[in-house]
């Protein structure tokens, strides 16, 4: 099993928010593919893939062989069968029977000691991925899991081939006109294309997962890669220095910045941007945390090219002349929910105390949404993964981390 890293100690955790104690490693190196955003988003498949003894037993299952010589089938046939975009879409998906014969047979694989067993118990559960799964035993995590990244596939197929709404549409919405009559012409050659790719695979769930894969590609909509792998590129320097911080000379461990999305496509930073780091500088620099974090992705206005972490990262440096290596960027998040889910998640993965609270400042308004979240981060995350603490002003609010943040969000596919 090729890792960036290896994979070190499982140890005990428990995070401030009352969650139980999991066998959760905070030093859990993630085994990657080629693909970030595969591996971010559909983090089972991709330690199926990965690893060379459940690859084999999946490959020489004879129930599993034979789907994934119906998925090729199907992908095949449908280029000389389909009449219509949604009929070639459409055959790509995996159906509710599919996903529930893939269930019953990964039950059955799944024996204790076996491939199946060490990959659960060694990589699922100490990533922390599927933690709102907590209470399944391994078998049924691993069930779970699954039909969590089948879900997944088939939501993200939905709205970027089909066209279906996303969760927010006005900044997450297919990028083509499905109405269109070219719109046929176009997922014609995309199953064409995803046939060549596929055409040796002898994996059940490749053909699909290469299309969401695929799909959000002809989007543009890739962002969950962006800047990755982080704490090896815009995050170093922050990343390096986290091991040098003396934690008892601060009160909070960082400075919370929700980035401000612009209203044209011209303009870096938005004035609201501006001002939400300049408030931050002076709590850093009046020794409040030694990390101030910026959280934004490529949000507003629809497909709009700046990134709201680096843009504000950039005002922070070269205005504010906040040095970079105190500086951590999430440049992913595109909602207040995940502005905090994803800080939570670089606390966790880059050692940063989980038990010292974090301060979260940013203007009135969002503060004061902030602080009535919970319902819903609970109806769009199905958890919540912070603790609010002190509001200590208007602009400020403390918050401690929750071990749930770890979970893979399989709704959405750009931050998953």
């Amino acid at each position: 099993m090729k890792k960036l890293f290896p994979l070190l100690f499982l140890m005990l955790i428990t995070f401030s928010s009352g969650a139980q104690s999991l066998n959760v490693d905070p030093h859990y190196q993630f085994i990657q593919s080629a693909n970030f955003v595969q591996s971010k988003n559909y983090y089972l498949l991709t330690l199926f893939e990965q690893d060379k003894a459940v690859s084999a037993i999946l490959k020489k299952d004879e129930v599993l062989l034979k789907l994934a010589q119906q998925k090729l089938q199907d992908l095949n046939s449908s280029l000389a069968e389909c009449k219509d975009a949604l009929c070639l879409i459409q055959k790509a998906k995996f159906s509710d029977t599919e996903i529930a014969t893939v269930s019953a047979r990964l039950r059955a694989l799944y024996q204790p000691g076996s491939a199946l067993d060490l990959l659960t118990k060694t990589q699922l559960i100490p990533s922390g991925t599927y933690i709102l799964n907590k209470g399944a035993d391994a078998a049924d995590l691993l069930v779970k899991a699954w039909e969590q990244d089948a879900a997944g596939i088939n939501y993200t197929i939905g709205v970027y081939a089909e066209g279906k709404k996303p969760n927010y549409p006005l900044i997450d919405s297919i990028s083509f006109n499905t109405k269109h009559k070219r719109y046929y012409t176009l997922m014609y050659d995309c199953a064409a294309t995803l046939a060549g790719d596929v055409k040796n695979t002898q994996l059940f769930f490749e053909p699909a997962m290469q299309a969401a894969l695929l799909y959000l590609q002809i989007n543009e909509r890739t962002d969950a890669a962006n800047y990755e792998p982080m704490a090896l590129t815009v995050n170093k320097a922050a990343a390096d220095r986290v091991k040098l911080i003396n934690w008892s000379k601060y009160p909070y461990s960082n400075i919370l910045v929700p980035g401000a999305g612009g209203e044209d496509y011209t303009s870096p930073l938005s004035a609201e941007g501006m001002l939400r780091c300049r408030l931050a500088a002076q709590k850093y620099q009046s020794g409040a945390a030694p990390f101030i974090m910026v959280s934004g992705g490529k949000v507003h206005p629809y497909k709009v090219k700046f990134c709201e972490a680096e843009e504000m990262k950039r005002y922070l440096m070269n205005t504010l002349h906040i040095p970079e290596s105190a500086i951590i960027m999430d440049p992913h998040a595109r909602h207040t929910t995940t502005n905090l889910r994803n800080c939570v998640r670089l606390i966790y993965r880059y050692g940063i105390p989980y038990n010292k609270p974090g301060l979260i400042i940013t203007d009135k308004s969002q503060t004061d949404a902030i602080m009535v979240m919970a319902a819903r981060c609970e109806k769009e995350l199905k958890c919540v993964p912070y603790k609010l603490g002190k509001r200590n002003a208007e602009t400020e609010v403390e918050y401690y981390p929750a071990i749930e943040a770890l979970q893979i969000n399989p709704y959405e596919p750009l931050d998953p």
